[in-house]
């Protein structure tokens, strides 16, 4: 059976694929988007207009190996990026007026975000944005970006300050009689301290210190100078404020519900109707976007003619060897990266290459994988990489394969450093009644442990936990010796910064982890600039490469009932991390690799949510 008749036998499949996805609210990648400028509503082409931005339902990276289908094109983070740009480059909008709700996006994007529409600003367009609560990065990002700011009557800003925090397992894991049994090379490379200590060690403090105090003084600088009322410093670490005090300190402009804020711009600008440019408020083309991903989801995209254009990889979440599944969650996996990687070298229509990084890293040898497929990559077409939250451990690993790095004061780079381990619960189990035996094939002394050194039944002698350490000793110096070849540094200063320890942006610069600063944007226009491409030249979103066909282990002669049978079970098997919140899945992913069998990671030493 022919691919084309697969495709045929797949309608009903896909629709029912379909609908669960939009009933769940799965994110992930699409294999292939077209010029995602393309998808932004079309802008009035005479006479003085304003458009709507809506980031109620925030702007999400577009995927990544590992996890879900993408159903929309138009509402990620890339494509805000290109309508800012439209707008910017239109002779007829005179106005903005953008819908936070209760958005807050992480500081990289909230800085870059602020940036591009302070630039709308300097361009004489008027600004206006509403929320309902405001957070601390969201207050960097209408600080910079609004020339107005109106917040619900009832809505709050969290200005507080910004701190973060982390769990230490260790005492209700002897509570259990559980060992956690890690290693790590590098003095900061503090991931497995969470089960190791009761609590942080000087130098995980240390540093966490320093990345705070380096994003802290960003953000209080960028919002002192945006709005320059008396002792604004002192108020952004002094709240939670209702409306009427945020107002009183000049936090925000006025109080008012959406519709008084669009009001509000409409009689500025004179005009009667806003169109919504981004987001999915009355959004006209709601249909168009499902059979686009019905094409997408099927690969039909492939094989067409495509203008010179760069291409934009999105790289976000835990590094894997494997991806998880359509339904699992977001992810970075190697087979499916590769082979994205691949096409794209050999695509004669991309001319230069954009890698947006978010990743806390994850398996080391997935990371070196990558690493080499990207400088394959970038032997071939400039390759650029751009760094939205964080590009740390086994992110920054391939972030290092590119040549040239921009990444924002509020980013995290670094954490070059290994750790890994196992947990041991054979005490616990004893607790509780069932006690373990080994059996080694090998009767002389040692042999067992050797071979059940990945046991969760078995703790490490000194001899094995000796092999282990050598085993990261060595990861930890190709890891040295692979930045050292990327950023063309002596793998001497690259040990200089590394030990595990994670950087700001700002820090990063400092120390030649990065190179410029900036966002997406400014990485798209750079890769243009080395493309020898116009700066109107497109930008295809390129996912990890896999069809529903990869998605589901089926190959191009898959039976319709085959396809059935594989949707039925993957619906039925959800993945574990959906009973996590939000806030925590991350962080599991993030040792995941580990549970599938890996035995190196290469992970930041926290898991951190900074807003």
């Amino acid at each position: 059976m022919t691919r084309r008749s697969v495709q045929r036998g797949f309608c009903l499949a896909l629709l029912w694929v379909l609908t669960s996805a939009l009933l769940w609210g799965c994110h992930g990648r699409a294999k292939q988007t077209p010029d995602y400028s393309s998808k932004a509503a079309p802008l009035a082409k005479k006479g003085n207009s304003a458009v709507q931005i809506d980031l109620t339902r925030g702007a999400p990276p577009e995927g990544a190996a590992g996890g879900g289908f993408s159903l929309s094109a138009s509402h990620n983070y890339s494509d805000l990026i290109s309508v800012l740009s439209t707008i910017r480059s239109s002779d007829t909008v005179k106005g903005v007026f953008v819908r936070l709700g209760s958005t807050s996006f992480d500081w990289a994007r909230s800085e870059e975000l602020g940036r591009l529409l302070g630039d709308l600003r300097a361009s004489k367009r008027r600004v206006v944005c509403h929320a309902h609560s405001l957070s601390n990065s969201a207050l960097l990002l209408t600080a910079r970006g609004c020339d107005k700011i109106w917040l619900s009557p009832a809505g709050d800003v969290d200005a507080v300050g910004i701190a973060g925090q982390a769990l230490y397992l260790k005492d209700l894991l002897d509570r259990f009689k559980v060992q956690a049994q890690f290693l790590h090379v590098g003095r900061y490379k503090s991931a497995a301290e969470v089960m190791t200590l009761p609590g942080p060690s000087d130098a995980a403090r240390e540093a966490m210190q320093s990345v705070l105090g380096s994003i802290r003084a960003t953000w209080l600088d960028a919002v002192s100078h945006a709005r320059a009322q008396p002792n604004i410093g002192e108020a952004l670490e002094d709240g939670p404020y209702d409306a009427p005090a945020a107002k009183r300190v000049g936090l925000i402009d006025d109080i008012g519900y959406e519709s008084e804020a669009e009001a509000d711009l409409k009689a500025q600008l004179g005009v009667s109707e806003i169109e919504t440019t981004f987001g999915l408020t009355k959004r006209r083309d709601a249909a168009k976007e499902i059979l686009d991903t019905i094409a997408t989801l099927v690969g039909v995209q492939e094989g067409q003619q495509r203008a010179d254009h760069v291409a934009l990889v999105v790289a976000s979440g835990t590094i894997q060897m494997e991806s998880g599944g359509p339904w699992s969650s977001d992810g970075i996996a190697f087979r499916p990266l590769a082979k994205t990687l691949r096409r794209i070298a050999n695509d004669d229509s991309v001319k230069a290459v954009v890698l947006r990084l978010s990743s806390p890293g994850g398996s080391a040898l997935a990371s070196d994988l990558l690493w080499h497929e990207l400088m394959d990559l970038r032997a071939k077409k400039p390759l650029i990489a751009s760094v939205g939250d964080m590009a740390a451990s086994g992110g920054y690993y391939m972030a290092s394969a590119t040549q040239q790095i921009f990444a924002e004061k509020s980013s995290i780079v670094g954490s070059i450093g290994v750790v890994g381990g196992k947990i041991v619960i054979a005490d616990a189990l004893s607790g509780i009644g069932i006690n373990t035996a080994t059996f080694a094939a090998n009767p002389t002394p040692g042999s067992a442990e050797r071979a059940t050194y990945m046991s969760m039944l078995t703790p490490w002698d000194p001899p094995t936990i000796q092999k282990v350490q050598n085993q990261m000793n060595s990861v930890y110096q190709l890891f040295l010796q692979r930045v050292s070849q990327g950023r063309g540094l002596p793998i001497e200063a690259v040990a200089q910064v590394a030990e595990g320890r994670i950087w700001s942006g700002e820090q990063g610069l400092q120390r030649k982890l990065v190179d410029t600063f900036g966002g997406l944007d400014d990485a798209l226009s750079r890769a243009r600039e080395l493309g020898k491409l116009n700066a109107e030249a497109p930008v295809i979103v390129e996912g990890a490469g896999e069809t529903l066909l990869d998605l589901l282990s089926l190959d191009d002669h898959a039976e319709e009932e085959q396809v059935r049978a594989a949707l039925a079970k993957l619906r039925a098997q959800p993945s574990a991390l959906d009973v996590l919140t939000p806030q925590f899945r991350p962080f599991v992913a993030m040792l995941q690799p580990m549970l599938e069998g890996e035995r190196v990671l290469a992970i930041i030493p926290h898991g951190v949510i900074l807003q």
